[in-house]
């Protein structure tokens, strides 16, 4: 049985209690029962979430656990100096040690990030990068694994990271069962982004998130402005002159975002041919691909999947 630690503190974010429902479902789907978890904060006893409810919790003590997580918060609020000890006692005795969302900055407050990968939520990486310029901050990654430590993203990007450590810890096959049971997309790679191309430009109206969300839907077409134009119940001219208004980009540039992001899915969560992925999203031709993943990324469509696959599971 791996004893796993949630960290808690007063004003924590519930959401990365989510954790321990990954946990939950992959002890249903296994003969016998893998993980037992221990959610722990200073003195024990009931511990405010930023909701405003409660959860009961166990004191930290010298009990040793496999794994010890910390949660985040909404504000990065200051690390109590009891959960930081707790933290550095914990990092010499358990097989791995990590954080969800903002938790990273209680684990580099313990000096358990120093020289090391880490992520975060995205609003908070570049003040993490400020207050400890020696951890490599990587705002663009779901969950990152160096060596024992386990960082990731923000708010849902902790079930992506409990069931990268259920795979690690039991197999793919039942990490795929426990993200069905969930009804949740079968952990992200560690290395897709954080942030979606639909959700950053953000249109106002009606007429132009239709145009987008047909686009998305049909990216194997060749999406000219005229095709855009008709989804958006508009004229060319004046879709064109919308649609830059409201993204601050034009709808050739918009949709290449579009391709890129699934493209960029695609050779992260499968094993497609390069050609069968450019084809697929749009691009036609791998070359095409290859200059829009420049473009966007600075980095060829092999070199994402080999950070993909390298960045899920890698211990070292």
């Amino acid at each position: 049985m791996q004893h796993v630690a949630l960290a808690l503190y007063p004003g924590f974010q519930a959401l990365n209690l989510a954790v321990s429902t990954v946990l939950e479902f992959a002890n249903r789907y296994l003969d016998v029962p893998l993980y037992q978890v221990h959610l722990l904060s200073e003195h024990g006893g009931p511990v405010s979430t930023s909701g405003g409810f409660s959860v009961s919790t166990e004191p930290f003590g010298r009990r040793r656990f496999d794994t010890v997580l910390v949660v985040g918060d909404n504000d990065v609020l200051p690390a109590p100096p009891a959960l930081v000890k707790f933290l550095q006692r914990a990092a010499r005795t358990s097989r791995r040690i990590g954080a969800t969302c903002t938790g990273a900055f209680t684990l580099a407050e313990a000096g358990l990030l120093a020289g090391r990968r880490a992520t975060t939520h995205w609003y908070y990486a570049e003040q993490l990068r400020r207050r400890f310029p020696d951890i490599s901050v990587e705002e663009d990654r779901i969950f990152i694994i160096d060596g024992p430590v386990w960082t990731s993203a923000g708010m849902s990007a902790c079930i992506d990271l409990a069931l990268a450590m259920v795979e690690k810890d039991a197999g793919a096959a039942i990490a795929r069962d426990v993200a069905r049971g969930l009804v949740v997309y079968h952990r992200r790679a560690g290395g897709q982004s954080q942030f979606s191309a639909l959700l950053e430009l953000e249109p106002r109206s009606d007429r132009i998130r239709g145009a987008l969300d047909f686009a998305r839907q049909n990216l194997k077409q060749e999406l000219s402005v005229e095709q855009l134009a008709q989804a958006a119940h508009l004229s060319a001219r004046q879709f064109s002159r919308a649609f830059r208004d409201e993204t601050g980009q034009s709808p050739a540039k918009a949709v290449e975002r579009l391709r890129v992001e699934a493209a960029r899915l695609m050779m992260e969560s499968g094993r497609h041919p390069i050609d069968v992925v450019a084809r697929d999203t749009g691009f036609g031709d791998p070359e095409r691909m290859r200059r829009a993943f420049l473009r966007a990324f600075g980095q060829p469509p092999q070199a994402i999947r080999r950070m993909a696959r390298g960045g899920a599971l890698q211990t070292a």
